[in-house]
């Protein structure tokens, strides 16, 4: 079998990845065993994982051992790497589209996902109003539908108290945001708390009155899309993932690989 190829964006975005992690000894005269596997066979391992949704057990023998993969895929995810890669492809992204890089707004939507058995029950809920048990994912995105920031809890916490941890990282890792669009969802004290303490505004797109089955919204369209995007890599159609950081990171590495077709 064939490997997937990397876009050209996606061999620039390992050199990040290199950047984040701590250096060999070897090259340096320092010690240690030289790598075995390069870096981008890695990445190329973790996007295979994610756009097929299969075990990491199963990962062809053409790549890297499973064990390997994985044990970088943890160790990239405790260093923050997937936030710093994507990250760095959105900035491309939106450059090339004659945007500035840090986005001053964005919208912020909620998905819920069945859970496997490999889910505890501890992180996983049930979503009364889609009758689902599992987890819910949290995103925030951009006004162009390329993800900012992602959280994962389960599936029973509503949407207004996930969004004030979810503002909190949209602050961190871009504060240039000042405007945010949402669903009637987030109503209530969350917009003055978030202008308050984050100086950004939310502003509510509810539903057109009389509106009877699916309709285009004004914004919301944007991060049902992403939404949609992230259910493209079958590894993020259900969550099979025992902590829900992994499944964060999951749902980064699809957005890396959306955003890095984009830019190709």
């Amino acid at each position: 079998m064939s490997q997937t190829t990397l876009p050209v964006s996606i061999v620039s975005g390992v050199l990040l990845v290199s950047s984040q992690m701590t250096a060999p000894g070897w090259p340096a005269g320092r010690g240690g065993r030289r790598a075995k596997h390069c870096r981008r066979e890695l990445v190329d391992a973790i996007l295979y994982v994610v756009d097929n949704g299969i075990k990491w057990r199963a990962l062809p023998t053409d790549f890297p051992p499973w064990s390997t993969v994985y044990n970088y895929f943890v160790a990239w995810e405790d260093a923050g790497v997937s936030q710093d890669l994507l990250d760095a492809l959105r900035d491309r992204a939106r450059l090339n589209e004659g945007r500035r890089a840090a986005p001053s707004a964005g919208i912020i939507d909620s998905a819920s996902v069945k859970a496997a058995e490999t889910v505890g029950a501890d992180s996983r809920g049930f979503d009364a109003g889609k009758k689902i048990n599992g987890r819910k994912r949290h995103i925030a995105v951009d006004t162009v539908g390329l993800l900012v920031c992602v959280l994962v809890t389960g599936a029973d916490v509503r949407d207004r108290t996930a969004a004030r941890h979810l503002l909190a990282r949209l602050k961190y890792h871009c504060p240039s945001v000042r405007h945010l669009w949402a669903d009637s969802g987030y109503t209530g004290t969350l917009i003055d708390w978030a202008r308050t303490l984050f100086g950004i505004s939310i502003e509510i797109v509810a539903k057109l009155a009389g509106q009877v089955g699916f309709v285009v919204l004004h914004r919301r369209w944007v991060v049902e899309r992403s939404l949609a995007w992230i259910n493209q890599r079958r590894r993020c159609v259900r969550d099979y993932e025992r902590l829900p950081e992994h499944h964060e990171a999951m749902v980064r590495w699809a957005m890396i690989h959306t955003t890095s077709k984009r830019l190709t």
